[in-house]
C-alpha cells in the first residue's frame, strides 16, 4: 500500500509571495521509493494523496520587524504612521534594531514627505509596485482577515476560506488544497500548518492519520528603497515617469545589465551571512523579478542566468511583461556539472520599442581554438588552449527601434542599435586571458560597427576593476604599454602591445555622473571614484567590494540622459554584504537612459 515516508519543507520560513514546495518522500506499493506526486486523476493502486494548507490565526496579532523578519517586532515607529508608509515597515524588534537602522530608515520618511505632488498624489518610483502575480500592490500591512474569496494558489482554484477548527484562541483557516502554497499578505505573522494525508481513491476517505508540518510565522518580503533616475543631461525634475513607468521622453530608450547570481553559485559556504531563505532559489527568483520588472527598462542583459532558469521562469515571465528573450548558454568544455544549470547571458527587449534584426554569438572558446591554431607553437597547444579556454560567451544583439528621434532631416530613416551583453568570467591570476577576451569581443564589435552605421552598448559583468587593463581597453581603446597586467602573458598572445586599441568611441555611462549638471548629482558624486570615472562598487561582499559590471556606449552616436541611483556603501553595509534578504545578488543593476542623437559628418 501507498505510504508517507517524511514531509518537510526546504525553508521552514515562508515569505509573501514566495512560492512553498513541500517535500514529500512516498513509499509505493512495490517498496520503491519516490517523490512524484499521486494525484486524484491518477491514483496508486487505489489510492492518492490530498493537500491541506491552513492558516493558524490566533486572536493576538504580531507583527514582524522590518528589518530583521523572523524577529517579533517590540516597538513602532510613529514617524511612520503618520507619514503613512506601508505599516510593515514601521516595526522593530529592539531599539537597538532601530537606532543601527535610523540612517537607511530616515530615507522612508524623506521620500514619503516629497513623494506627495502638488496635487497631493503619490508619485510612482523608478522601482515600481510589483507582487507575485505580476500586478496590483502588496499590502503589508498585518491584518486578521480571511483570504480573499477570488484568491487562487497552486494549481488549484480556490474557495471561500474555511474556518477548520478553533481552540484556545486560535482559528485555522483553509487557504489552499494543492501541494504548493505562495503566502499572501494576510498570512504575515501568522503560523502555516501543511497537510498530507493519503485517501481512499474509491471511497474518498482518508487512510491512516495525516502528516503535518507547521511553519514559522510567515514574514513579509524584505523590500529595499526604491532607486531612482537621476538626470545628467541638464533636466529639472527626477524621475519623471509616464503611466507605463517610463521616463517621458519620446526617443529615448533605458539599459539594465545586471549579474542576478546564478543559483549555482549562491551556495551557503560563499555567503554565510545571508540567511538561508533569502539565498534559496524559489525567494531570489521572486525578488529578482520584482526588481528587473519594477526597473521597466527598454532593454534589460542579464549574466549568470541559468539555462533552466530561462527557459522555466525568466523567459515565460517577462514574456507577460512585453519582453521578448534571447539568450546564449555558455559553453561546457570545462564545465562538468549538469547541463541544464550551466548560466549564460539573456538579452530581453520590449516588443512595443524594438524589433529584433539579428543576433551574433560570440563563444570565447572557438576563439581560442583558432589562436592556438596559429599562434601557438605544437608543444604549447595543449597548454594554451587549458589556459584559455574558460567556457565564457557574448551576445551581441542587433534591434530596430520602434520609435524615432532622428527629426525632420531624416524622416523615416531606420534607427538600429548593436547590444552586447558578456561575462567574463575568469579567475583573477590569468589576467592576460581575461585581456585577451575583452580585445576579441571588441574586435568582433568594430567590425559589426564597419559594415553599419549603428550606435553600439556593451554590457556586462568584465569582472575587472578599474583601471585595469581590461577596463582601460574598454573605456580608453588602449592599454598603457607599461601596465603591470601585462606583465602576466606566458603564451605572449598580447604582444605586440600595440595591437591592444579599438576604434569604436566607447564612453562608460556612469561617468556621466561626473560631468553631468542637474539636481541630485552631489551625492551621487561622493558614490563614485573620481580618478576612475566609475562607481565605488557595483559588487559588494564580506571579502570584495569594488566595480566590476559596466555600461558602455558609442559617444559619437548616443548620449546619456539619466542613470539609476547608485546605492549607499555605509548603509548596504551596515547589516550585511550582498546578496541579503533584500538585494538578491551580489551585484548592484545599473541602468542608463540614452538618447540617438546624429554622427558628425567626416
Amino acid at each position: 500500500m501507498l505510504s508517507v515516508l517524511r514531509v518537510h519543507l526546504p525553508s521552514d520560513i515562508p515569505i509573501v509571495g514566495c512560492e512553498l514546495t513541500p517535500y514529500v518522500l512516498l513509499r509505493r506499493p512495490d517498496k520503491t521509493v519516490t517523490t512524484d506526486d499521486v494525484p486524484e486523476s491518477a491514483p496508486l493502486d487505489g489510492h492518492f494523496l490530498r493537500y491541506k494548507w491552513c492558516r493558524i490565526q490566533s486572536d493576538k496579532k504580531v507583527a514582524v520587524c522590518s528589518v530583521h523578519p523572523s524577529e517579533q517586532a517590540t516597538l513602532q515607529c510613529l514617524g511612520c504612521v503618520k507619514a503613512k508608509i506601508p505599516v510593515a515597515k514601521s516595526y522593530h524588534c529592539s531599539p537597538k534594531c532601530f537606532s543601527d537602522a535610523w540612517q537607511h530608515h530616515r530615507v522612508l520618511h524623506d521620500r514619503a514627505a516629497s513623494a506627495v505632488n502638488e496635487n497631493g498624489n503619490e508619485e510612482e518610483e523608478i522601482f515600481g509596485r510589483y507582487n507575485s502575480s505580476g500586478s496590483g500592490v502588496i499590502n503589508a500591512s498585518l491584518t486578521g482577515s480571511a483570504s480573499s474569496t477570488s484568491l487562487t494558489n497552486g494549481s488549484t482554484p480556490l474557495y471561500p476560506a474555511a474556518v477548520t477548527q478553533r481552540s484556545g484562541g486560535e482559528t485555522w483557516f483553509e487557504v489552499g488544497r494543492s501541494k504548493t502554497y505562495t503566502p499572501t499578505a494576510d498570512d504575515i505573522g501568522h503560523v502555516l500548518k501543511f497537510e498530507c494525508v493519503i485517501v481512499d481513491a474509491e471511497t474518498k476517505q482518508p487512510v491512516g492519520h495525516p502528516n503535518t508540518i507547521l511553519t514559522s510565522r510567515v514574514i513579509p518580503a524584505p523590500s529595499p528603497s526604491p532607486r531612482r533616475l537621476i538626470p545628467v543631461s541638464g533636466a529639472d525634475m527626477l524621475g519623471n515617469l509616464q503611466s507605463d513607468g517610463r521616463v517621458s521622453s519620446s526617443g529615448s530608450f533605458t539599459v539594465l545589465s545586471y549579474n542576478i547570481l546564478s543559483d549555482s553559485y549562491a551556495s551557503s559556504e560563499l555567503y554565510s551571512y545571508c540567511p538561508s531563505w533569502a539565498l534559496s532559489w524559489p525567494y531570489r527568483r521572486q525578488n529578482l523579478l520584482r526588481e528587473i520588472v519594477g526597473y521597466r527598462a527598454d532593454i534589460v542583459c542579464l549574466q549568470e542566468v541559468q539555462n533552466d532558469h530561462f527557459e522555466e521562469f525568466f523567459a515565460p515571465e517577462l514574456d507577460k511583461h512585453g519582453y521578448q528573450a534571447l539568450y546564449k548558454r555558455k559553453t561546457n568544455e570545462v564545465y562538468s556539472g549538469n547541463i541544464h544549470t550551466i548560466d549564460g547571458c539573456a538579452t530581453f527587449f520590449r516588443r512595443d520599442r524594438f524589433s529584433h534584426v539579428k543576433k551574433y554569438e560570440v563563444e570565447f572558446n572557438k576563439a581560442a581554438q583558432s589562436l592556438t591554431e596559429v599562434a601557438v607553437q605544437t608543444t604549447q597547444k595543449k597548454d594554451a588552449l587549458n589556459r584559455l579556454v574558460k567556457d565564457n560567451v557574448a551576445l551581441i544583439v542587433v534591434l530596430e527601434a520602434k520609435f524615432s528621434n532622428q527629426g525632420a532631416d531624416n524622416p523615416g530613416k531606420r534607427q538600429l542599435l548593436c547590444v552586447a551583453n558578456t561575462h567574463v568570467n575568469v579567475p583573477q591570476e590569468l589576467k592576460d586571458v581575461k585581456i585577451w577576451q575583452v580585445h576579441t569581443l571588441l574586435k568582433g564589435l568594430e567590425k559589426i560597427a564597419a559594415s553599419a552605421d549603428i550606435p553600439m552598448l556593451v554590457c556586462g559583468d568584465f569582472n575587472s576593476v578599474p583601471g585595469s587593463a581590461p577596463h582601460s581597453l574598454l573605456a580608453m581603446g588602449k592599454v598603457d604599454p607599461m601596465h603591470a597586467d601585462l606583465l602576466v602573458d606566458p603564451l605572449a598572445i598580447l604582444r605586440p602591445h600595440s595591437k591592444l586599441t579599438h576604434q569604436l568611441p566607447l564612453v562608460s555611462a556612469y561617468s556621466s555622473f561626473l560631468r553631468g549638471v542637474g539636481l541630485g548629482l552631489e551625492q551621487q558624486r561622493r558614490r563614485m571614484d573620481p580618478t576612475t570615472n566609475e562607481p565605488l562598487f557595483t559588487n559588494c561582499t564580506r571579502d570584495f567590494i569594488g566595480t566590476l559590471d559596466y555600461i558602455l556606449y558609442t559617444a559619437d552616436s548616443l548620449t546619456v540622459e539619466s542613470l539609476l541611483e547608485l546605492l549607499d556603501e555605509d548603509s548596504l553595509r551596515k547589516d550585511t554584504a550582498l546578496p541579503s534578504p533584500e538585494w538578491s545578488s551580489d551585484h548592484i543593476a545599473l541602468l542608463a537612459e540614452f538618447r540617438c542623437v546624429p554622427r558628425p559628418r567626416r
